[in-house]
């Protein structure tokens, strides 16, 4: 009897620490998170911690523990650190990736980080492809799975500045979201 109590309550506790750790690593969440960490330190701060402790494989919850390591450079001033902070984001990345090739939302974190990096320091090596990986997922809207937040987001930011040609921002203008 005494075994049964305690593999029930082992099976309790692992189920709910299961879900606790799925909710606290919800993908909704986590857009949410990292586009307030961009703006506030303090928040860029807590979201680190706490992707900081993930240590599972899903690609795009590691792709916002990457974007956690990034976001974190803007606001450290020690140059050394920024940069081992963008290593590490890159290397975080190069992993996401590399678990799912077609993911245009890990895509998109990459290209964020990687377009603002100075290009002298060679961090930058996927900027072409992941952008032409964008705009071919935003082409194929809703048929490539984004939801319609996430395509505007993504075309939104796309647009802004100089992400894109002019011929790029042509094709992006047209989509219809």
């Amino acid at each position: 009897m005494s075994k049964s109590i305690f593999f029930l309550f082992l099976l309790v506790f692992l189920y709910s620490s299961a879900m606790a750790d799925s909710t606290r690593y919800n993908v909704s969440q986590l857009r949410l998170q990292y586009l307030q960490a961009s703006k506030e330190e303090a928040v860029a701060k807590q979201f680190h911690k706490k992707m900081s402790d993930y240590n599972d494989d899903d690609p795009l919850v590691l792709a916002y523990k990457a974007a956690s390591e990034a976001v974190m450079a803007k606001y450290v001033w020690n140059p050394y650190s920024k940069l081992k902070q963008i290593k590490t984001a890159n290397a975080i990345f190069a992993d996401a990736v590399a678990r799912d090739k077609d993911n245009a939302e890990i895509r998109f974190l990459r290209f964020t980080l990687e377009h603002y990096v100075p290009r002298y320091l060679n961090l930058s090596a996927h900027v072409v492809e992941d952008k032409e990986m964008i705009i071919s997922s935003l082409q194929a809207y809703p048929a490539s799975n984004l939801s319609e937040g996430l395509a505007r987001t993504m075309r939104d930011f796309m647009l802004t500045k100089d992400h894109c040609t002019e011929a790029e921002k042509k094709i992006l203008r047209n989509i219809d979201i």
